[in-house]
């Protein structure tokens, strides 16, 4: 069970009320922001099983912003699940196992948020090598791993440009630490030197 959204779509918009927790059943969400001059910054990709619209003080009682700060879409066609905010924490503070998992989701968002922070002094090539790890690790099949989102998303991800980011996957490709299958999106890359990548 979930609501169905097209690509592109979005499932919540930035500023509007937080009633809802998300969590993906089927497909890929994007959270993001749109800066004031029109750049897009986007703060994660979520995948089947994660939760979106989660913050740390839902799980210890804390009060924090009614509003979402952030906008999220569905990358590919997507099922979300909605679940009432309300309920959740009602939910969790008699369920001490629920609340451990939420605790267990937050602090997982918390790590990529740090990580994500960390880039920032990150060099474009270790940029991209950092993403396609944890695209390995949290997608991956094996050593290959079919990116549901474009380059431009990567690069507003990374907070890098698109060219760079393909001169950097070919870059990576010529240094024989990734493979660029001819897949029919070319979205396929297979982790050869997960060493190298780091």
């Amino acid at each position: 069970m979930g609501i169905k959204f097209g690509a592109n779509t979005e499932i919540c918009g930035e500023g509007e009320p937080r009633e809802y927790v998300y969590q993906v059943v089927k497909g890929t969400v994007r959270t993001q922001k749109v800066l004031h001059d029109g750049r897009r910054k986007i703060e994660g990709f979520h995948f089947p099983g994660d939760i979106f619209g989660l913050f740390p003080g839902d799980i210890f009682g804390l009060e924090e912003a009614d509003v979402h700060s952030l906008s999220a879409e569905a990358v590919v066609p997507s099922t979300v699940r909605a679940t009432k905010r309300r309920t959740l924490i009602w939910l969790a503070s008699n369920d001490r196992k629920l609340a451990e998992e939420l605790l267990t989701l937050a602090l997982r968002e918390a790590a990529r948020a740090h990580r994500q922070a960390l880039m920032l002094i990150m060099t474009a090539q270790e940029r991209v090598g950092s993403f396609l790890l944890e695209m390995g690790e949290r997608i991956g099949i094996g050593d290959l791993v079919m990116l549901p989102m474009s380059r431009h998303d990567i690069a507003d991800h990374l907070g890098v440009t698109t060219e760079t980011v393909s001169r950097t996957f070919t870059i990576l490709e010529s240094a024989s630490a990734i493979g660029l299958p001819n897949a029919p999106n070319g979205r396929a890359v297979v982790l050869q030197d997960r060493s190298a990548l780091k």
